[in-house]
């Protein structure tokens, strides 16, 4: 799924009007039918709405949705402003058609200081949408900051107000913080962004028709990881392959007291469907990875820690899960990736060690994967002011260095060479724990060395890393789960994804 800019989502309306067509009124509509829908069959046990309404066509949404759930049997009260600030076109139509309904009352914004919001009251933000360019200021920052004390369920149609839909604004600005945002057609930018992210609540994306040809001609860099994507790059596994047509894959890593990292990137290689999986590490590792993973063969790489790099080239490597920085680990590595041209998967200590000289970057084969967390990318690249200005910088290096970065974060980011951005929207709180990233470095290298390709690797490679983890939190709850459990649920995933496709032939 594309994200598009809010500029391009006002082309989007105006392309869908000229071409269905549609009048501007009948799309505005037709969205807050959805809207009021979806209200409808999930608040069931709150039948009395506070609706704020703005001036332009997200307050003509608000106002639409408030009288198809008035008839619905909701008890709607409306809020409005009392500048003289006119209502948009579309707006004003939905104003009248409400005012035509009796039972209904319309107030203005400063009598909510005295309302009853009880807590059957839901509050319903239809103040902004996706076109505001700063933030907001004087009697609409103040109701903001008064409907943010509520303890209420907020919905907010669109975008949550104060919230731009493409950017963070420079300063700490006031913002709805809802607990639901029905969006649109499409995921916004800032919903994906730890900074802005957080205002949205849970982000529901109502489908209202809009144009797919728009969809589909007009250009974005930008794009969510939906089901369709993956199900266009899943291979399913054949009756007559053998181990061979699965490619090698192996785990460079392990150290003194970090073995274990080393065996959880072991382990989710193996579950993720390498035909041979092969784990590099030190001697004082071998007990370990022998007695938990005996489906890897062990290579001796050194006696507490990694001094021999040497891997036969017909193998896919994942470097960095437990690798430790000691000097002689750092002098080998540096050597084998000066002699290794082949695309490999660079995590954890790999890419500290990298960091300690800015000239190590080029010593990186094109089209490697990359994994840093925050605070491992910042060591490679500098320091950001926030993860918008992080994310153009790791464009910026991928497109240089000629390789895929994947941001880590709530909502990681598969960066590719030519500068192309996805968004993973699977996964949740509960990966935030050591071992998780070696689970993703596991993973990752399996894929390469089933021949996906690069990109491919990392967009089902997050994926399925984030839905394991959705799996497991279902199972034992986000506090409580553990990498183990990621892992041990990858079947339950590749299973999904092979009933997907059997429904699809």
């Amino acid at each position: 799924m594309k994200i598009f800019t809010a500029e391009q989502i006002r082309s989007w309306d105006q392309f869908t009007i000229s071409k269905e067509p549609v009048s501007s009124i009948q799309l505005m509509e037709r969205a807050s039918i959805a809207v009021a829908h979806w209200i409808s069959e999930h608040c069931k046990n709150h039948k009395k709405l506070a609706v704020f309404c703005g001036n332009g066509n997200n307050g003509g949404d608000g106002l639409a949705v408030a009288r198809i759930l008035y008839l619905k049997g909701f008890d709607v009260d409306i809020f409005v402003s009392d500048s003289k600030k006119k209502f948009s076109e579309d707006a004003s139509v939905n104003l009248k058609r409400l005012r035509d309904l009796s039972g209904i009352s319309v107030r203005k914004f400063d009598s909510s200081e005295h309302y009853n919001f009880d807590e059957k009251t839901i509050i319903v933000d239809a103040l902004f949408g996706t076109g505001l360019s700063r933030p907001l200021e004087g009697e609409l920052k103040g109701l903001i900051e008064q409907l943010n004390s509520k303890k209420n369920i907020k919905i907010s149609i669109d975008v949550p107000s104060g919230l731009s839909a493409d950017e963070m604004f420079d300063y700490d600005p006031v913002i709805l913080k809802a607990d639901y945002t029905l969006t649109f057609q499409c995921w916004k930018k800032t919903f994906l962004h730890p900074e802005t992210g957080k205002y949205t609540g849970k982000v529901i994306v109502l489908d209202i028709d809009l144009s797919k040809i728009y969809a589909d001609t007009t250009d974005s860099d930008y794009s969510v990881i939906d089901d369709q994507l993956i199900s266009s790059i899943f291979i399913p596994r054949q009756e007559f392959s053998h181990k061979g047509s699965y490619g090698k894959a192996a785990i460079i890593g392990g150290s003194y007291g970090k073995v274990g990292a080393a065996v959880l990137a072991t382990k989710s290689a193996l579950k993720t469907g390498a035909g041979l999986t092969f784990t590099l590490a030190p001697e004082c590792g071998y007990d370990v990875l022998q007695t938990s993973c005996p489906e890897a063969m062990f290579i001796k790489g050194g006696e507490q820690f990694i001094t021999n790099f040497e891997m036969d080239k017909d193998v896919t490597c994942g470097a960095g899960p437990g690798l430790g920085t000691h000097s002689g680990t750092e002098k080998s590595f540096l050597s084998f990736l000066k002699s290794y041209s082949q695309p490999l998967v660079l995590d954890a200590d790999a890419l500290n060690i990298i960091s300690k000289n800015q000239k190590n970057l080029k010593l990186i084969p094109k089209k490697s994967i990359i994994t840093p967390h925050p605070k491992e990318f910042e060591r490679l690249f500098g320091s950001t002011d926030n993860s918008f200005k992080r994310l153009e910088l790791a464009r910026k290096k991928a497109k240089e260095l000629g390789l895929y970065i994947v941001l880590k974060d709530h909502h990681s980011q598969v960066i590719t060479p030519e500068g192309r951005v996805f968004y993973n929207i699977t996964g949740n709180a509960g990966l935030a724990k050591g071992g998780s990233g070696d689970i993703l470095t596991g993973i990752l290298t399996s894929l390469l060395a089933q021949k996906y390709s690069e990109e491919e690797a990392c967009i089902l490679g997050v994926w399925l890393h984030g839905r394991a983890a959705d799996v497991a939190s279902e199972k034992h709850s986000k506090e409580s789960m553990l990498p183990t459990d990621v892992i041990d649920a990858l079947g339950a995933v590749f299973e999904e994804l092979n009933r997907k496709t059997e429904r699809n032939l």
